[in-house]
């Protein structure tokens, strides 16, 4: 993981995330927050944790909707951190029950998101450490690769492994992206028992700085 700049110490970064509030909801390209200043992304499948890890990491609770219906966000959801950050909230993916209009649809936007979003530093990738490296998840790594955007991996749910378990987890992930070296990274989280919190804190904080 890169080195945290000057003035972007995880827990300045912390006290920047709480500050998260609700920007614009996006469901064209034409609709997304303008596209300057710094941003993250967060991305994974339905029922990963996206947002449970998205309301940890932020310390909101009702920040991003949970539910028990996988699939719930359709737009990608642009929050505001300051005047020039951001944090972005893609649609989980493969969701096999949504229509196929929709799913083609939330893949295009993502697509157009990926691609030409220039205020983008990296993307937070949320896999369930049960289930992880998925063929969704697989291709999203190979892409993020393809455009030399940074990718940071968290295997959620990991509070449901024994210790000796979530080791074997962590090990057997670094081992299978090896071939990327540091452009990708991979840590345990667990949104309720705030497991690898701080790891994401610095993450994000070598990424878009944070106020001293």
């Amino acid at each position: 993981m890169s080195t945290p700049r000057p003035g972007s110490h995880p827990v300045a970064m912390k006290t920047l995330l709480s500050k998260a509030k609700f920007l614009v909801g996006a469901r064209r390209a034409v609709q997304f927050a303008e596209d300057e200043g710094m941003e993250v992304a967060i991305a994974g499948r339905s029922n990963a944790g996206k947002s449970s890890a998205l309301n940890a990491i932020t310390g909101q609770r009702g920040l991003a909707r949970t539910s028990k219906t996988p699939g719930r966000t359709r737009e990608i959801n642009f929050f505001s951190l300051d005047s020039t950050r951001r944090v972005v909230d893609l649609p989980g993916y493969g969701y096999a029950r949504a229509p196929e209009a929709i799913r083609r649809e939330w893949g295009h936007t993502v697509e157009r998101y990926l691609e030409g979003r220039r205020s983008l530093r990296g993307l937070v990738l949320v896999m369930d450490v049960r289930h992880p490296f998925t063929d969704f998840d697989e291709r999203l790594i190979a892409w993020c690769d393809s455009l030399s955007l940074p990718l940071h991996i968290l295997l959620t749910k990991s509070d449901k492994l024994g210790k000796n378990r979530q080791r074997a987890s962590l090990l057997e992930a670094r081992q299978h992206l090896a071939g990327y070296g540091d452009r990708v990274t991979v840590q345990l989280f667990s949104a309720p028992k705030r497991l690898g919190v701080e790891e994401v804190y610095a993450c994000l904080a070598s990424w878009l700085g944070a106020p001293a």
